[in-house]
């Protein structure tokens, strides 16, 4: 498959980041970031110039279009995925060695799906989680990408889990990681919003502020009273903007983490 690659210059640390959100949204598969610049790599079938400057418009930045050649993305991912430790757990690829100094290892195999641990929203929810008790609760984790946040879930003692995405390619990945983790009761679906069945006690969606928004009822609607929601893909900024719809449905924020530009947010539902 061939690829087409965009590269950005001259780009301040928290506008790199908001494009690697903002372009995950749109089917960007992967990114290399370096101190003021970024590539960014999409399917050249997928690729659509329009929809790349709808998106970044208000950014203003510039950038080149370069077309490659076909490339072994996992020889590339191998080559730079390094294991990645949160607490007493690590994510790590399954040609690392296991980590002793942590107790648990979740294990995934390192393609292009968003959530590998690395970006500071995925580690900010890993954090969140491990201070949860997930026994016995009913989890919806929204937007699971590499599926890292519904394994992790299940194993803190979730006994079902719903993951949906609305990308096939991460809807590949993450099977492929449920099976290399011995994970059998995640039911995963491909969808485009949160409208489910059932109701939840724990939600986790780590996306965009956008999404967020679009779906914030339907997070309402799918979530038992006292029920968390657990929230990230979100800049600094984001945070009064969110917490004031929040607050509009009654929800209450327990918890805020901060790394780097980004914030996760831990709701509690009233």
């Amino acid at each position: 498959m061939s690829y087409i690659e965009i590269s950005f210059t001259g780009l301040a640390i928290e506008t790199s980041d908001v494009l690697v959100a903002m372009l995950s949204d749109i089917h960007y598969e992967g990114f290399e970031e370096d101190t003021g610049s970024l590539k960014a790599f999409i399917p050249e079938i997928l690729f659509d110039e329009a929809q790349l400057n709808n998106i970044i418009k208000q950014l203003e930045v510039s950038y080149t279009i370069a077309e490659l050649p076909d490339v072994n993305w996992n020889e590339v991912w191998e080559s730079n995925f390094q294991p990645i430790i949160v607490g007493n757990w690590a994510i790590r690829a399954e040609f690392h060695h296991p980590i002793a100094t942590v107790q648990y290892e979740i294990i995934i195999t390192p393609k292009m799906s968003f959530g590998t641990g690395h970006h500071a929203t995925t580690f900010m929810m890993i954090q969140h989680m491990q201070q949860i008790d997930f026994t016995g609760k009913r989890v919806f984790d929204f937007g699971t990408g590499t599926g890292v946040l519904a394994i992790l879930a299940h194993k803190l003692g979730a006994p079902a889990v719903l993951a949906i995405d609305n990308d096939t390619l991460s809807i590949e990945n993450a099977m492929e990681n449920f099976e290399k983790n011995d994970v059998k009761n995640i039911e995963l679906v491909l969808a485009d919003t949160a409208s489910v069945d059932g109701v939840y006690d724990i939600i986790l969606a780590n996306i965009t502020r956008n999404v967020i928004k679009e779906n914030f009822s339907l997070f309402n609607k799918h979530l038992a009273s006292e029920g968390l929601l657990l929230l990230s893909g979100l800049l600094t900024e984001d945070e009064d903007a969110v917490l004031s719809l929040a607050a509009g449905y009654g929800f209450v924020l327990q918890k805020n983490l901060q790394r780097e530009n980004w914030i996760s947010l831990l709701l509690v539902k009233q």
